[in-house]
């Protein structure tokens, strides 16, 4: 049976400057235009809706932004869409492990329709063997029922699986799953510096293409246990 890595894509696979962007500058600035308010004061509004929709399937969701802010903010992205960049090493990366036979997933929090933008903005559709939004799957990744649904749709197996993704709470959601293989991002996002390492609590890369030399160290490590 082929191993399988499962990516996020936000944070991961791509920068997520192009996202802090979108909510911490773009939002506030078309938010505060379009109710004529001080941005100070939109600042504040969108905080508050972020604090309390965090880790929720809503806050991933276009519509439910859109609907929320009376900012369409698809469009916003669309807009903003040239900013979409691959993080360093993503493609390297996602070549090596299709030349070295494993099946890759994209499973990300993602809703259809930003998904679908990036994918529209970043070649890397080809790579994947299952590509799932957890708006398809009706709950946030942060929620163990995302894990079991997904099984259920794509079956595969937690102990032998690999699963990089940028968001602690997500890993920690995954691990309970019975994923044993978890990385997280040491600089998801370009804008932002380097996490620090002792508050990650899972191996974190700070170059994609360092998960190469792990798995083939892995792979040398269980072809000795099968040879002894």
């Amino acid at each position: 049976m082929h191993k399988i890595v499962l990516f996020d894509m936000d944070g991961t696979l791509l920068d997520l400057a192009f996202d802090d962007f979108i909510w911490n500058e773009c939002l506030p600035e078309r938010h505060s235009q379009t109710h004529q308010i001080p941005l100070t004061q939109s600042h504040e509004i969108l905080s508050q809706f972020y604090r309390s929709n965090k880790h929720t399937l809503s806050w991933y969701s276009s519509q439910y932004w859109t609907k929320t802010t009376g900012v369409d903010v698809l469009n916003l992205q669309k807009e903003f869409q040239h900013k979409i960049k691959a993080r360093s090493g993503c493609m390297e990366l996602l070549n090596t492990l299709k030349e070295q036979g494993y099946q890759c997933w994209l499973v990300t929090n993602a809703d259809c329709a930003s998904l679908q933008l990036k994918l529209d903005n970043i070649p890397i559709q080809d790579f994947f063997d299952v590509i799932v939004s957890s708006e398809q799957i009706g709950y946030a990744k942060e929620d163990l029922k995302f894990w079991q649904e997904l099984q259920g749709l794509h079956y595969f197996e937690p102990q032998n699986t690999i699963f990089l993704d940028d968001t602690i709470q997500v890993l920690k959601t995954a691990e309970k799953f019975g994923i044993r293989h978890l990385f997280t991002i040491l600089q998801p996002s370009t804008l932002k510096s380097k996490r620090q390492l002792q508050d990650l609590e899972y191996k974190a890369l700070d170059q994609l293409t360092e998960l190469l030399s792990i798995l083939n160290q892995t792979d040398r490590k269980d072809n000795d246990v099968k040879i002894a």
